[in-house]
């Protein structure tokens, strides 16, 4: 099966995704969707190996070379996320100037060190057991009786439940019942307000007095429960082993504000996104092959070796690259690829489209060297929560294909302005 049109033989395939994909790009946010087309053309790597660097008015330095872009997140001494065009001056009008050491500064180093077993592979799937079974249990059981899921729907609620796990947001209801479907949607949909003030950030990450004012009245809203949270949680929650691994309340609210900015529509966006290309693709089949094989006959991997699940994950993070640019500001004249950027100067790494340039989604692709995970960025920056996003788009995928069953999509709708792209809806069934 063909997912997407190609070129002759041997030419440039039309297309760098599925048309329901680029659609995804385009309703979110029409203006990055051109620059991450034109600017993986126009800034992708050259012929013969160089890169590719180009400056755009409005945006500046705009690369969407993998090499080039990890020299860039991993120069630390000549590019910083705490100037004009990263991410960490954006937050710091917002939550205060503490941000500028904690996200760039030695107190990131001294973070960084003390949270790295906040998220192991096996705390994260812990995490995923913990705030998903009943939810993912229900979606099963609706498709094995013929039902429809909203997988759209599904993502927001999930995200919601981990954003109240990890947050220690207050329950309306019974406390020691788990949060309902409607206040998990409701948590989602407010990290979502906290994520559109970042609309538009592509061209300067200054902020209005009003946007910040927003902002931090959903930053406080969102983290209301991280006191009480990191001084009475047990050590099996996050807010506990914060405090027990020497984490001050301050540093703790601010790992939980940088969840916040991280890890809810990003993690919706590639759960919704992975699964509808395994369904467009028709790579859905190769995954449910391989599934029924190592049912009928398991098999030991090498240490290391993913499963096909696992495998699949890395991929629609790669196609979806959930994080479609990643801006860092100059801090001091360096030469890249053949430029020289100065000082106060800015610079768009295009993950999306460096991404999707090692080809079309397969399911069983195998690991891309020059990609790497540079869905999650890369050097001291690489996204803390890396082992729990994968753990939540393993668990979708194998709430869908573990019956073993192919799936059908019967309706979607693309989630419209959005600083991360998107599904609204996108509802499946059983073929």
């Amino acid at each position: 099966m063909t997912p997407y049109p190609t070129a002759a033989p041997g030419r440039r395939r039309l297309l760098p995704t599925t048309r329901h994909e680029l659609q995804v790009l385009a309703a979110a946010r029409p203006a990055m969707a051109g620059v991450l087309l034109a600017g993986g053309a126009l800034a992708g790597p050259r012929p013969g190996g160089a890169g590719g660097l180009r400056r755009v008015p409005g945006l500046g330095w705009v690369t969407a070379d993998p090499t080039v872009g990890r020299r860039v997140l991993t120069d630390h001494q000549h590019f910083t996320l705490v100037a004009e065009g990263g991410v960490g001056h954006l937050w710091a009008q917002i939550l205060g100037d503490w941000v500028l050491d904690l996200f760039d500064g030695p107190g990131h180093h001294d973070l960084r060190a003390r949270s790295r077993e906040l998220f192991t592979e096996a705390n994260s799937a812990r995490l995923v057991d913990t705030a998903w079974s009943d939810p993912l249990g229900q979606a099963r059981c609706t498709l094995a009786a013929g039902g429809r899921v909203d997988i759209g729907r599904l993502a927001r609620v999930l995200v919601g439940r981990m954003m109240i796990s990890l947050l220690g947001i207050p329950a309306q209801g019974d406390p020691g019942q788990p949060p309902s479907a409607a206040e998990a949607h409701a948590a989602f949909t407010t990290g979502e307000r906290l994520a559109a003030i970042a609309l538009g950030s592509a061209g300067s990450t200054a902020l209005s007095p009003g946007q910040v004012a927003a902002a931090r009245a959903i930053v406080a809203e969102l983290t209301r429960g991280v006191p009480d949270g990191w001084r009475d949680a047990s050590p099996d929650h996050l807010l506990g082993r914060c405090r027990e691994i020497g984490l001050g309340l301050a540093e703790t609210t601010g790992l939980a504000s940088l969840l916040l900015v991280a890890g809810t529509e990003t993690s919706a966006s590639a759960m919704t996104r992975t699964a509808a290309l395994l369904v467009d693709t028709g790579e859905q089949h190769l995954l449910l092959g391989r599934l029924a094989a190592e049912r009928e006959q398991p098999s030991e991997r090498a240490a290391g070796e993913p499963d096909v699940v696992e495998n699949a994950v890395r991929e629609g993070l790669r196609v979806t690259s959930p994080a479609s640019v990643i801006g860092r500001g100059v801090s001091a004249d360096v030469d890249v690829a053949g430029r020289t950027l100065r000082a106060g100067e800015r610079i768009l790494v295009l993950t999306w489209a460096a991404n999707v340039a090692a080809g079309p989604f397969r399911a069983d692709r195998p690991y891309a060297p020059q990609t790497r995970q540079l869905w999650f960025g890369a050097g001291r920056h690489l996204c803390l929560g890396a082992a729990l996003a994968r753990a939540e788009i393993a668990a979708l995928l194998h709430a869908l294909w573990d019956d073993g069953v192919p799936l059908t999509i019967s309706s979607r709708r693309a989630t419209r302005r959005a600083l991360v792209p998107g599904y609204d809806r996108l509802v499946v069934t059983r073929a």
